[in-house]
């Protein structure tokens, strides 16, 4: 049997360590709140290079510093507008997909390497789904978003938007350490690999060209509830879409779509 001394050392750790538990989890709440603090209105209708970052923080009301939300799918159908953003699969396909992403989010990284690819295979490259992406670049916590967000779409004017998606996640660990000049150069290199004209290509993407096209996805996103991303609506115009947030593994994807053909 244990010595009284011995049982008050034990119950004095264990109660110091619960304490420190605690204070650690207020200090990162406390953390998380602050720094997901932004201004909630972009007034200005006019984006400089200048001031860029600023007027992006502006519209990222809400967003937190953490990209991978944790709501579940949200059952009760909503409109949501494809826009004219690029599409991959069957215009004509019963369900489609529309993704709201940031090439710099390391979970959207993570839906494109695990989880992308079994739907391409499964549902879009059999006519059962289309697949549209949308961006949410979330300029705050992620300084490059923005440029490769324009850049893809300066891609997409050549219309080899997908290849130039593709290259981007595939080289995240490159392009996200760059900044100013050294990032234009490393997009217009891929831009180079893929076989573009690199000098359209790098005066679409120095004249800012597509920056209100990224914003208005911005814009919409947050009009749709998107809070971080990846975000993911998944439906048809007829029934609408149902919400699913996060980088969800395939199998909820294939559940919910399963279920939508059935019907």
């Amino acid at each position: 049997m244990e010595s009284k001394e011995n049982v008050n050392k034990i119950i004095v750790k264990k109660s110091t360590f619960t304490s420190l538990v605690v204070v650690l989890v207020i200090t990162i709440a406390i953390s998380a709140f602050f720094a997901g603090n932004y201004v909630s209105n972009m007034n200005s209708d006019k984006v400089t290079q200048s001031d860029l970052n600023n007027a992006f923080a502006k519209l990222e009301e809400k967003i937190g510093t953490s990209t991978q939300p944790s709501i579940q799918p949200n059952t009760q159908p909503i409109k949501v507008s494809i826009d004219d953003d690029p599409m991959k699969g069957d215009p004509n396909a019963p369900i489609t997909i529309i993704e709201f992403s940031d090439y710099e989010c390391p979970f959207c990284g993570k839906f494109y390497t695990d989880t992308l690819p079994l739907i391409e295979e499964n549902y879009i490259n059999t006519g059962k789904v289309n697949f549209v992406y949308r961006d949410f670049p979330i300029q705050s916590i992620h300084p490059n978003a923005v440029h490769t967000a324009m850049a893809a779409e300066c891609a997409d004017d050549q219309e080899m938007f997908w290849p130039y998606h593709d290259m981007i996640f595939e080289n995240k660990s490159t392009w996200e350490k760059q900044r100013g000049q050294s990032l234009v150069s490393e997009l217009v290199q891929y831009a180079d690999v893929l076989g573009l004209d690199t000098e359209e290509f790098t005066t679409c993407l120095e004249s800012n060209k597509h920056l209100d096209e990224v914003r208005n996805d911005l814009q919409d996103g947050q009009s749709y509830g998107i809070s971080g991303t990846p975000g993911f609506f998944i439906g048809n115009d007829n029934s609408g879409y149902i919400k699913v947030s996060g980088a969800k593994p395939y199998q909820t994807f294939a559940e919910i779509l399963e279920g939508m053909l059935r019907r």
